[in-house]
């Protein structure tokens, strides 16, 4: 049964079930979940460690499916940060505690219309995505969809073997929209024959590349977009859309484009 944290009543005790290292920085792991727990894909969890007698709270993505019996996160170990540096010593078995309420805006269903769906991400940024690409309706909300990840290097390129598992089986399921996953390294050189792009978003923006590689044009009429990484490339990225006659969405509706930083 779990118990409730000393610290605090807004929280439950839970299991780490698993830590799966991608490269010595990123990582991901799971947690059990807590009875009734509810978020939507695109959501984030608040996660608690005792750490030195002293609860340490971070806020991590949800990168599970919404079904799912365990809730997965996505993480990349910060030097010296008190959360991560504990979280890398625990083992299978060891408690997490998790807040009972799931947190943030960053939902596809915020999009009233629009055609084509655009999922920007820089590292770890990425994890609001896997779980959403996880959740049918979207693949019958949009036409295509184009989930775009940048890295420094190729070796941090996590979960393309289940992007391409997922593309598989909304094929053979029939759903109608289309995946494209798109690739980019800022720091390794192109290697020859590669179908990754160089260089950042916004530069790739700027200049067209990114758009002739997904073989579509952003726009106000037909796309949509999240963006969700490093805050400079955000504000940037933010600024670019604004120029096109993109808007960012409101609560109360409209809008073309969501924004979040991971940081």
């Amino acid at each position: 049964m779990n118990a409730q944290t000393p610290a605090t009543g807004k929280a439950t005790q839970e299991t780490l079930v698993s830590v799966h290292r991608w490269t010595d920085k990123l990582l991901t792991f799971r947690t059990t979940r807590p009875a009734d727990y509810r978020f939507t894909p695109g959501q984030f969890a608040r996660l608690g460690l005792m750490v030195d007698g002293e609860m340490v709270w971070r806020a991590y993505s949800i990168t599970s499916a919404e079904a799912e019996n365990a809730l997965e996160y996505y993480a990349i170990v910060v030097p010296g940060g008190l959360f991560t540096s504990a979280l890398i010593r625990l083992q299978p078995g060891d408690p997490v505690w998790v807040e009972k309420l799931s947190y943030g805006f960053m939902t596809a269903d915020r999009f009233a219309d629009g055609e084509d769906f655009w999922m920007l991400a820089t590292g770890t940024g990425l994890g609001p995505y896997v779980s959403i690409l996880q959740q049918r309706e979207v693949w019958h909300q949009f036409r295509n969809l184009v989930l775009v990840h940048c890295v420094r290097h190729a070796e941090e390129l996590s979960y393309q073997e289940k992007f391409e598992s997922l593309r598989a089986q909304a094929q053979a399921a029939g759903f109608p929209a289309r995946l494209q996953l798109i690739v980019m390294t800022t720091r390794d050189d192109d290697a020859a024959g590669s179908d990754h792009l160089h260089g950042r978003i916004t530069a790739a923006l700027l200049d067209g590349s990114l758009e002739r590689k997904a073989g579509l044009a952003i726009t106000a009429e037909a796309s949509r977009l999240m963006v969700c990484g490093n805050p400079d490339m955000i504000t940037e990225v933010r600024d670019i859309l604004r120029e096109r006659g993109l808007g960012p969405c409101r609560r109360a509706g409209g809008g073309q484009f969501i924004t979040e930083d991971y940081w």
